[in-house]
C-alpha cells in the first residue's frame, strides 16, 4: 500500500496531468474497500444524509453526524486523503462559528481537510479557516445545500453572467487559500476553462473530463441508491441486486431448513449433554 496521500501528492498529480480519483465513503467497511482500491481522495460527504439516513436533502445533517461517520472512515484509511463535508448551518452564520466548527471537525474526527460550499461569498470564511492551519476544499456550481435557492438540481453556469460568476468564484477560492475545489453540474467547456484558470486541482462531478479529477457518490457507483440517478453518474456494479438476491437466498434457506447446517453450528461433548439430561 502506498504512503498516505498528501497535498503535495495531489498537486503533483495535477501538474503531471494525472487525473485524481475521489469517491465518498461513510463508514469503516466502505472506507476500507475504497482505500484498498487505491483511490487518492475520500469524501465523507453530507450526501450521507440522503443515501445512508434517508433524508430527502442534505440539510438535516448535523456536525455530530459528520464527525461520527468521519471517525469511522478515519479508522479504516491508511492511504487516501480524507475530506469531511461541513454541514449546512455550521459555517454560513459567521466566520467565528465556521472556525469553531472546522476546528472541532478536524480535532474530533481527524479528517485531513474540510469542504464547504460557495465561492466569492465564502472566500473570507475559507481564508479564516485556512489561517488556523486547516486545509479547505471549496465547492462551486451546483451546491446541494443551496438547492432551494437554485430551484432544484440544475446545471449551473449556462448563461454568460453565471458563467463569469463561477470563474470569479474559482479565482476567489484559490486566492483565499483553498487547496482544491469541487465543480458540480457545470458545463464541460466552462469547467475546463476554470481548471486552466486556477492553479489548484479541480474535482469534477458532472463537469466533464477537463477537470483535474473526478468524484462520485459510492452509492451511485454501486447502484445502492435508486431514488434518482443524475445524468453524470456511471454505475459500475449492480450491488443492490446482488444484495437483494443474497437476502432472498438466506430467507429461503432458513425457511427450508438448509441454514444453519452442521458446518455452521458448534458441538458439545456427549458426556456434558448426558449430565445435563440426567440432572433435569
Amino acid at each position: 500500500m502506498p504512503d498516505k496521500i498528501t497535498l503535495h501528492d495531489l498537486n503533483a498529480l495535477r501538474e503531471q496531468g494525472q487525473p485524481i480519483t475521489m469517491i465518498t465513503a461513510y463508514d469503516y467497511p466502505s472506507a476500507l474497500l475504497v482505500d484498498a482500491a487505491g483511490i487518492e481522495m475520500i469524501l465523507v460527504g453530507d450526501s450521507l444524509g440522503m443515501v445512508v439516513h434517508g433524508f430527502t436533502t442534505t440539510l438535516p445533517v448535523t456536525l455530530d453526524m459528520m464527525i461520527l461517520h468521519s471517525q469511522a472512515v478515519m479508522r479504516a484509511v491508511e492511504h487516501a486523503y480524507v475530506v469531511g463535508d461541513m454541514p449546512f448551518g455550521t459555517y454560513q452564520i459567521s466566520i467565528e462559528e465556521a472556525k469553531r466548527s472546522a476546528v472541532r471537525f478536524v480535532a474530533e474526527a481527524g479528517v485531513d481537510a474540510v469542504k464547504l460550499e460557495g465561492g466569492e461569498t465564502m472566500a473570507e470564511t475559507v481564508r479564516a479557516i485556512v489561517s488556523m492551519g486547516v486545509a479547505v476544499q471549496g465547492h462551486i456550481g451546483l451546491t446541494p445545500q443551496s438547492v432551494g435557492a437554485f430551484g432544484g438540481m440544475k446545471v449551473q453556469g449556462k448563461d454568460i453572467d453565471r458563467a463569469r460568476q463561477l470563474v470569479r468564484d474559482a479565482i476567489a477560492l484559490e486566492e483565499s487559500g483553498a487547496f482544491s475545489m469541487v465543480l458540480e453540474a457545470v458545463p464541460a467547456r466552462l469547467a475546463d476553462l476554470i481548471t486552466r484558470t486556477v492553479s489548484i486541482p479541480t474535482i469534477g462531478i458532472g463537469a466533464g473530463a477537463g477537470c483535474s479529477g473526478q468524484v462520485l457518490v459510492m452509492h451511485d457507483v454501486l447502484n445502492l441508491f435508486d431514488r434518482f440517478t443524475p445524468k453524470f453518474v456511471k454505475k459500475y456494479a449492480n450491488v443492490s441486486a446482488v444484495m437483494t438476491d443474497a437476502f432472498a437466498q438466506y430467507r429461503d434457506d432458513v425457511r427450508g431448513g438448509q441454514f444453519p447446517a452442521a458446518e455452521h453450528t458448534f458441538s458439545i461433548h456427549d458426556d456434558v449433554m448426558e449430565t445435563l439430561e440426567v440432572g433435569r
